[in-house]
């Protein structure tokens, strides 16, 4: 069954393509400006893979890493939370919470 959902333009949509966030535009130049400091790293690692620099030295910066993107989706969780699960809530569609168990799922993986 499919779920009805209005696009940031208000129009009414079938399919889960049709669905976007709404980040105020703070959010998105963080979140833009740590996810290019993160391309930095992994250009960085991959330049010290090429150097053959000392593997725990490259697992480090990896860990690093891992650390910056877990930022980024702790940042996108609470405001999916706050916006997009809250509204949809309100909204009465309560399939939301079974797509946010799933989504916390895939987190707790990594």
């Amino acid at each position: 069954m499919e779920n009805s959902v209005k696009d940031v333009e208000g129009h009414t949509g079938s399919d889960e393509a049709c669905r976007k966030s709404h980040h105020p535009e703070r959010v998105k130049k963080d979140l833009t400006s740590r996810l290019n400091r993160i391309e930095g790293q992994i250009r960085g690692i991959k330049g010290m893979i090429d150097k053959d620099v000392y593997c725990d030295d490259v697992i480090t910066q990896l860990s690093a890493t891992q650390s910056a993107l877990n930022s980024v989706a702790k940042i996108l969780l609470e405001g999916h939370l706050k916006g997009c699960v809250v509204d949809r809530l309100s909204e009465g569609d309560e399939a939301v919470l079974d797509e946010l168990v799933v989504t916390i799922q895939k987190l707790m993986k990594k």
